[in-house]
């Protein structure tokens, strides 16, 4: 963690693990061939958060080193579903459920999650 993670107090502000769990999102993407600038401009479609749940259990701190984990917990047509937990050397630190949903760039109405991670578990 960096100096700009921090509040005064040296530990990291809240609002930064939703940044850090949507760049581990767009990791998780990439690791399954699918690069989101491209989903938007090829195949007109995005993913957008529909709904987010955060529990904070201990506080990360300046200097720390923090893994960021994806796992799906549900597949569904036009949404998915992602647990997170933001890990500090094995000592979980925060969780956090996703719901993505998975919208047309254009009209924003709903389109079918991408085949490429239908069948993730």
């Amino acid at each position: 963690m960096y100096y700009e993670d921090t509040d005064a107090g040296g530990i990291v502000y809240y609002g930064n693990y939703l940044k850090f769990m949507e760049r581990a999102r767009t990791e998780w993407l990439r690791s399954r061939g699918i690069d989101v600038a491209r989903l938007a401009d090829t195949d007109r479609l995005m993913f957008t958060v529909r709904a987010i749940t955060l529990e904070f259990l201990k506080p990360a701190r300046l200097s720390d080193n923090l893994d960021v984990s994806v796992a799906v917990g549900r597949m569904r047509k036009v949404s998915v579903e992602l647990e997170q937990a933001v890990v500090r050397a094995g000592d979980v630190l925060c969780t956090g459920q996703v719901r993505l949903a998975c919208v047309d760039v254009d009209t924003l109405r709903p389109k079918a999650v991408p085949k490429t991670l239908v069948g993730e578990t």
